[in-house]
């Protein structure tokens, strides 16, 4: 009975990771519907202007990018444990998988961005390659070795909050570049005009996923065990998290502060924290919540888990279709009403002076994305089950 048991349980953990990827996938394209068919005037986090109802929409999202880069961290992990390669195999996988999705990055998730070939845009997807990358590195150490260096990398990049591109000459020079890409956002112009923005500074993303492999390990222990790890790490997090944040001690380059507008908002104010670059205390936040989830999800069992586990199983596949998918709906929508195609993703859009920002559009078109790819990702993630022999779906 035990090999039994055993192979539930792994059944049990492996679920849990799909269900929370697919609910991480669902809510990011919610920012990304808001950017390309109804962009606000203003930034959503902006609690001198911005509704409670908009923030929350914008910070929900905040949890997507900290358990994406986590939990593919997990999946590697996994995928040693599940194929049997040894460090090396592991590390060439890495490694490889990693320039495949910086690759994808410059080329068709830039393109898809902008649709145009005008400047690329540096995000997820380029933080995901080169964490690999770093992770294959960091497999030459032990567990604790590995554990140890990201913990350095996400809990000490917060002091060097004070160093910017300008103090190594701007971002023009070749160390003002560096600076930026390791620690901070990007949003520079090539003499002919080419723009390059780097939303993803790789510290501390790289430390995130090397984490994430880490607690790979967690996963291989019995449910109450795993499960108490997950409840009392997951709290332990949040309580520093508060911590930090009410103490406006160390963590986050934005400090909270009472707002005028009352209680709700000074509240929000409190969770309204640095994603770009992440600070410690959003990473707290949000992967502390995830941990305190991911229990709960081991027994989540019905149709509507089971859908949402779709994208779970697939989220390159959806990530790739997603955003071509959404900005094209918003360009059919403005050549519709206004007759012509604004850039929705400037701070300031020139929308028409009859435009509108509106949720319930959002959540609407939000929901037709979903409904339109979820036949997709059903289909493909059938394929890679029935043909797990072709090495090629490991990258995709």
């Amino acid at each position: 009975m035990q090999p039994v048991v055993q192979q539930n349980a792994v059944v049990a953990r492996i679920a849990s990771i799909d269900l929370m990827r697919g609910i991480i996938m669902l809510i990011m394209a919610i920012d990304h519907v808001r950017d390309f068919t109804s962009p606000f005037p203003y930034d959503p986090t902006d609690l001198s202007q911005a509704s409670a109802g908009l923030f929350l929409t914008r910070w929900i999202t905040h949890f997507c990018a900290p358990t994406f880069m986590f939990l593919a961290g997990t999946s590697a992990f996994l995928y040693a444990r599940n194929t049997g390669v040894d460090r090396a195999g592991l590390q060439r996988f890495l490694v490889t998988r990693g320039l495949w999705l910086v690759f994808l990055e410059v080329s068709w998730n830039s393109f898809m961005w902008r649709f145009a070939f005008d400047g690329i845009q540096l995000q997820v997807l380029w933080a995901l390659g080169w964490a690999m990358v770093w992770l294959a590195l960091m497999l030459y150490l032990p567990l604790r070795g590995i554990v140890a260096v990201a913990l350095i990398l996400v809990f000490g990049h917060n002091l060097f909050d004070g160093i910017h591109p300008q103090d190594f000459g701007g971002e023009h020079t070749v160390a003002g570049w560096a600076w930026a890409i390791v620690h901070e956002p990007l949003d520079a112009h090539t003499a002919s005009g080419f723009e390059i923005l780097a939303f993803y500074p790789l510290v501390p993303w790289i430390g995130v996923m090397s984490l994430g492999y880490a607690f790979g390990q967690v996963l291989q222990q019995p449910a109450l065990q795993r499960a108490r790890f997950m409840h009392w790490t997951g709290l332990s997090m949040i309580a520093l998290f508060l911590l930090l944040r009410l103490t406006n001690f160390y963590g986050d380059q934005m400090l909270w502060q009472s707002n005028p507008r009352g209680a709700l908002y000074t509240a929000l104010d409190v969770l309204d924290v640095s994603k770009y670059p992440p600070s410690l205390q959003y990473l707290l936040m949000t992967l502390g919540l995830v941990l305190l989830l991911l229990p709960s999800l081991e027994s989540a069992r019905g149709r509507f888990a089971q859908a949402i586990s779709v994208f779970g199983r697939v989220p390159m596949f959806f990530y790739l279709l997603h955003v071509p998918l959404i900005h094209g709906i918003g360009v059919i929508g403005q050549l519709a009403l206004y007759g012509k195609v604004t850039n929705t993703l400037r701070d300031h859009p020139a929308l028409p002076d009859s435009y509108e920002p509106s949720l319930l559009r959002m959540y609407a078109v939000w929901l037709l994305v979903v409904l339109l790819l979820y036949p997709l990702c059903r289909w493909y993630a059938d394929y890679k089950r029935r043909h797990k022999e072709q090495w090629w779906l490991s990258y995709l």
